[in-house]
């Protein structure tokens, strides 16, 4: 499985990796909670791995953003607060499962395991929809109303990580990152061309533009 880990402590996040890696999956890890929310909902990810005690946003919040705007991979949470209270809201948060720290790798692996097994029939998201522009995963397609927009293929990669995080302002790092595997600032207008040949195409010759420049930040593509 492709399992992202979204844990501060840089030592259990290693430790976690490394147990799952052992045990045959493929783990990318994160320390804070603003980024991982945003990979949660940009990268295909078949469970999340969650600790509740996160800067920049925690882990319950962390869940209940992701499951409010559609994700449905399986979380465990991971959390030195284990009493019945805490566990309580990890699972009212959206939360699939709860393992308080300190835990022994071999039930961290049977959680995980149980929790694939669990989630193996979920749907996966095929369709993206950010008001009238909507996007087709499997076909990769892009329609607006009833117009189809013929994109490139960085093009297509470009939208679909700006619709994964519709209402969100995506920064210029984040694009590099994420759409063009940089990871440091070239100083490069690549962003800046491919942003206007989408805007082009999206927005050009409709009403309501959906792709914003938010000055000094980045971007936001937003009904």
């Amino acid at each position: 499985m492709q399992i992202l880990v979204i844990e501060d402590d840089p030592e259990m996040a290693h430790f976690v990796q490394r147990v799952l890696n052992e045990a045959g999956h493929t783990v990318e890890a994160v320390h804070d909670g603003e980024t991982g929310l945003t990979m949660a909902r940009s990268m295909p990810v078949d469970m999340l791995i969650v600790d509740r005690m996160l800067p920049k946003k925690n882990g319950l919040d962390l869940v209940r953003e992701f499951r409010d705007s559609g994700g449905n991979a399986p979380t465990l949470f991971l959390s030195a607060l284990g009493d019945v209270d805490h566990r309580v809201e990890g699972l009212q948060a959206g939360g699939d499962d709860y393992l308080t720290k300190p835990f022994a790798p071999s039930e961290l692996v049977a959680r995980v395991e149980a929790l694939g097994r669990r989630g193996g029939s979920e749907t996966p998201i095929t369709t993206l929809k950010v008001g009238d522009l909507e996007m087709n995963l499997l076909a990769r397609t892009v329609v607006r109303g009833e117009e189809s927009i013929d994109l490139q293929p960085r093009e297509f990669r470009l939208l679909e990580f700006l619709m994964r995080n519709a209402g969100q302002v995506v920064t210029r790092t984040m694009l590099l990152e994420k759409v063009w595997d940089y990871h440091f600032d070239p100083q490069t207008n690549v962003i800046d061309v491919h942003i206007s040949r989408l805007r082009s195409k999206i927005d050009k010759d409709f009403d309501r533009p959906l792709l914003h420049t938010v000055r000094g930040a980045g971007y936001r593509l937003q009904a």
